[in-house]
């Protein structure tokens, strides 16, 4: 069987698996413990935070540990909305993003919080000018993901908070930037981003491990009350097995991008062309795609059916994301950029790693040219 989700999660490097049995087995100390198996644990945390800090160019304070980007998205988004006592203000977000953030807009509207949704255009991309027409003079904070983690649509992020910025200071920038990170650049600090999400396992890290960059002076209201771990922002005894993971892995990912970029542009362009030429196939064709995803539908054929045919021919691939693939249901971020139901609930992400060979996508290739041929004939018309 050929895996081809990557965006949903990766194997982990065999690095990071080795370095969290070292630390399982011989460093399992709380990390708020004063005696010194918690002290070595407490230096393994604080050493992987310079690291990370390092790696992301900010400050060593700036990291705050979660357990995913669920849980960061969910701390960036409710701390600034509930800050201060704070039960009410404007929030900008898209319609394209992960249901870990739209999900958690939607949330705080029912606690009376009111949030704009901007539409794409139709190649996938956020305008940043719809995203500044958008703010108002009670926004808090607008947030757009990098990566779109369905068609891997590249959003304009450093021309977005740029403009946010030049026009209004005090508004926030979130970016969940967790298909992004790794694949293409990205300069927090240049850039003018305040709140960044991260989450391992899509890094060839572990899973239950994520990192939240809160920038230098920024107050949130934490989600989790509790020892006051992680500056106070997130209660709770660290997992230092996790966070020393995801930091060995962003270290090798960040080492490995640039060899690893032209890499996966190769074999995704080669999945696309098949997509071309495969009648029945329709790729779904964004102005600036990220290396490791690509999205086509099948019009005519259910999302569902065609993944589990692609299964038969020994082949895993998604439908949406991962929190919303067993959803019957259309797309929500392809109906937003204008397809109708029969493309919307019929679309298929392929993403790779830098573990697969042109063999593979080969492999790939001969396996959708088969699932077609063998649905032909259920097609809708």
């Amino acid at each position: 069987m050929k895996y081809f989700d990557y965006a949903a999660t990766t194997p982990p490097y065999p690095e990071v698996v080795r370095a969290m049995s070292e630390i399982m087995d011989k460093h399992y100390g709380n990390p708020s413990s004063l005696h010194r198996y918690g002290e070595e644990s407490e230096r393994l945390i604080r050493r992987a935070r310079e690291v990370t800090a390092g790696l992301l160019n900010v400050q060593p304070a700036e990291i705050i540990w979660t357990s995913g980007a669920t849980e960061s998205n969910n701390m960036a988004i409710k701390g600034v909305a509930l800050r201060k006592g704070r039960m009410q203000g404007h929030f900008v977000t898209t319609m394209i993003e992960h249901p870990s953030v739209y999900e958690t807009f939607r949330q705080l509207e029912l606690f009376g919080f009111e949030v704009s949704y901007v539409n794409p255009q139709p190649d996938g991309s956020v305008s940043p000018e719809d995203i500044l027409a958008a703010i108002r003079p009670d926004t808090l904070l607008v947030s757009v993901m990098h990566v779109n983690n369905e068609t891997g649509a590249v959003q304009p992020i450093e021309q977005i908070a740029r403009l946010i910025k030049s026009h209004y200071p005090r508004v926030l920038m979130h970016v969940d930037g967790v298909q992004g990170f790794g694949k293409i650049p990205v300069s927090l600090k240049e850039w003018g981003i305040d709140l960044y999400s991260l989450s391992a396992h899509k890094l060839r890290g572990p899973k239950g491990t994520g990192l939240l960059y809160v920038k230098q002076g920024l107050e949130l209201l934490p989600l989790l009350a509790g020892g006051g771990q992680e500056q106070g922002y997130r209660s709770g005894t660290e997992n230092a097995a996790g966070i020393a993971g995801m930091t060995k892995a962003m270290r090798l990912i960040i080492e490995q991008q640039p060899q690893q970029y032209e890499h996966l542009c190769t074999l995704r362009d080669a999945v696309q062309q098949a997509i071309h030429d495969i009648p029945g196939l329709v790729w779904t064709e964004v102005v600036s795609a990220a290396p490791h995803i690509i999205h086509f539908t099948y019009p005519g054929m259910k999302s569902e059916v065609v993944l589990h045919s692609l299964e038969q021919q020994g082949c895993l691939v998604s439908t949406q994301s991962a929190c919303s693939s067993r959803k019957s249901v259309p797309s929500r971020v392809l109906a937003a950029m204008g397809m109708d139901r029969t493309h919307a609930g019929s679309g298929i992400r392929i993403s790779l790693g830098d573990e697969h060979t042109l063999e593979d996508v080969e492999y790939l290739i001969g396996a959708l040219r088969q699932t077609v041929q063998s649905l032909r004939s259920l097609e809708r018309r």
